[in-house]
């Protein structure tokens, strides 16, 4: 009985197979649709659940040498260190509404971009450490801060997904599932797409090194023998400059930055040391655990 129904099933399947190829990938289309709608949606409810006025970070996985693999997440979250406000990191769902990482979910609320999360949490918890500069630091402090994020970054991210073809980010990131390996070279493109659209893309990267390190020296030359970046005490531009150098200091082997920060401008390594040593003392136990 069983058998006369599996090879009516089969002649059916014969028959029928293109309308039933369809029908099945529609099905399972459907059901892995409905599953991570639901997923979603629990997620969003316990990031609600967890009280009042504590920041969820959403962010790219840890790595082995830094707390984050992406710059602008370790801005923020030196930043929350900085500013004592309470956090939780979640790597469930490192890619928020703008479609960039990080993002926050705050008392139900979410949002994107990291610059514009630490300007509202700084109104939101009082804590506006640029306003305590004087006028002159303040254009300082925002000069630097657009150089970091807007020219440094654009750089790196050249040397990162163009030059090292993303070896050093892989070998990163925790267990990698084959289809992100097979996907890595679109994802090169498109990285590639948007440094070129943007201008950087167009040099060659001897041209894009001298033009970085010129932002290095700057920034070397400006510190000098201060503690941080605009004197003794450090403010939200410290934060942007520790998440990119942190980057370059630890996740960046063999790349010509990697030597500038070291060796060429050795304060620059000093003061992200110094910043690791005041804002992340549990560093070591924040880095991605051994397998």
């Amino acid at each position: 009985m069983m058998l006369e129904a599996v090879l009516k099933g089969c002649s059916w399947l014969r028959e029928n197979g293109r309308a039933a190829t369809a029908t099945v990938v529609l099905l399972a289309v459907g059901a892995v649709s409905v599953k991570r709608y639901v997923a979603r949606k629990n997620r969003r409810k316990r990031w609600t659940a967890v009280g009042k006025d504590l920041v969820i970070v959403h962010g790219l996985p840890k790595g082995r040498r830094t707390p984050n693999l992406s710059p602008f997440v370790l801005t923020l979250e030196t930043y929350l260190r900085l500013a004592k406000i309470p956090y939780q990191m979640d790597y469930e769902e490192p890619f928020g509404p703008k479609g960039q990482s990080p993002w926050i979910t705050l008392n139900g609320k979410e949002m994107g971009d990291s610059q514009l999360i630490i300007e509202m949490l700084g109104r939101r918890f009082g804590n506006d450490f640029t306003a305590k500069l004087t006028p002159e630091q303040q254009g300082a402090a925002r000069a630097f801060h657009m150089m970091v994020t807007e020219h440094l970054a654009w750089g790196f991210r050249m040397w990162r997904w163009v030059e090292n073809r993303g070896q050093s980010m892989l070998q990163e990131m925790p267990r990698i599932p084959l289809f992100v390996q097979l996907l890595m070279p679109l994802k090169r493109r498109k990285i590639f797409k948007s440094t070129y659209i943007q201008g950087i893309g167009r040099h060659s990267p001897e041209e894009i090194h001298s033009i970085i390190e010129r932002d290095l020296a700057a920034i070397s030359l400006y510190l000098g023998y201060k503690a941080f970046l605009m004197g003794s005490d450090p403010c939200e531009v410290d934060c942007a400059l520790f998440g990119s150098l942190a980057q370059i200091m630890w996740n960046y082997p063999g790349s010509p930055y990697e030597t500038m920060v070291k060796v060429k401008y050795p304060n620059l390594k000093e003061y992200v040391l110094r910043v690791k040593e005041r804002l992340w003392p549990d560093w070591d136990q924040c880095l991605r655990s051994p397998k």
